[in-house]
């Protein structure tokens, strides 16, 4: 940011689990400015994506050029020379995430909404490398043993590693919930934790928000969110059921709803993965 620009303060934000994010206050010439830090801290994730931190970038850069509402790009380290390890810096937005509304309708709509204008974006592979794939091993799935309902999981096993419906790919954020949505008075502010995006599906974003809603939720909720995609979007619950498994084999209370200051216990969670999978086998 400039050899005159110096950090004046510096808090960990809550709520992430997959790298340290940091909110710095700068001052640079007598003019404040907020800034986030990511920096990629595990060695294991590194281990198999060590362009997380270029990832990262690149999908900024691109949603630059576009009316999505998301952080700016301010500087890359790629390798961690400069900074100790791969970093990312880049504006602050205002907000903070809402796992528990004041208004349902209103919070469903909002996430809904904003999905569209993600999707719109068409990038060429040269542009943009990075292709959706699963976050799990299909062909070494098991049934969880803690599941009340096995057979439906194993049903659900069978139709993710079958054929994938046809698709349009678009860009996709790959991680799309509500603790990387963004608030304030009411109104979404923008979305946030991008090193995920890719080409690929626009069902495997709604799916998994839909998971996420589903186990801090319940079913309901899940299914009024799929109620307000359908507004624009073509269904086909195949990618719901990817983006389920994706969870296995422990489904377990997300760590970041409790750095945000919501508790689901882990019985409650997994009735309502059980409850989840029977309800989207329902829908074949």
């Amino acid at each position: 940011m400039g050899r005159r620009a110096r950090v004046t303060s510096m808090r960990l934000l809550p709520g992430g689990i997959s790298s340290a994010v940091h909110a710095l206050s700068i001052d640079r010439d007598g003019r404040r400015e907020r800034v986030v830090l990511r920096q990629f801290v595990h060695e294991d994730w590194l281990a198999r994506e060590a362009d997380l931190a270029t990832h990262e970038a690149g999908v900024l850069r691109l949603l630059a050029k576009t009316e999505v509402a998301a952080p700016h790009l301010i500087a890359v380290d790629e390798d961690g020379t400069e900074a100790g390890v791969p970093s990312v810096l880049m504006t602050a937005l205002s907000g903070v995430p809402v796992l528990v509304p004041s208004s349902m309708g209103v919070w469903l709509r909002q996430m809904a909404e904003t999905l569209p204008g993600i999707h719109a974006i068409r990038p060429s592979p040269g542009e943009f490398p990075w292709r959706y794939k699963t976050y799990c091993d299909l062909a070494a799935l098991r049934v969880p043993d803690w599941s009340q309902s096995r057979d439906a999981w194993n049903q659900a096993i069978a139709v993710a590693r079958g054929p994938r419906p046809p698709t349009d790919e678009h860009l996709i954020h790959r991680d799309y919930h509500p603790s990387n949505i963004l608030w304030h008075d009411g109104r979404i502010t923008g979305v946030v934790d991008w090193v995920n995006a890719c080409q690929g599906p626009a069902g495997v974003d709604i799916g998994h928000c839909r998971r996420n809603l589903a186990l801090l939720h319940g079913l309901e909720v899940a299914d009024r969110f799929l109620d307000e995609c359908l507004r624009w979007a073509e269904y086909d619950p195949h990618w719901d059921i990817v983006t389920l498994l994706d969870a296995l084999p422990g489904i377990e209370p997300y760590a970041g709803w409790s750095a945000l200051g919501v508790e689901v216990a882990i019985g409650v969670v997994r009735q309502r993965a059980d409850d989840y999978v029977a309800s989207l086998l329902a829908r074949l």
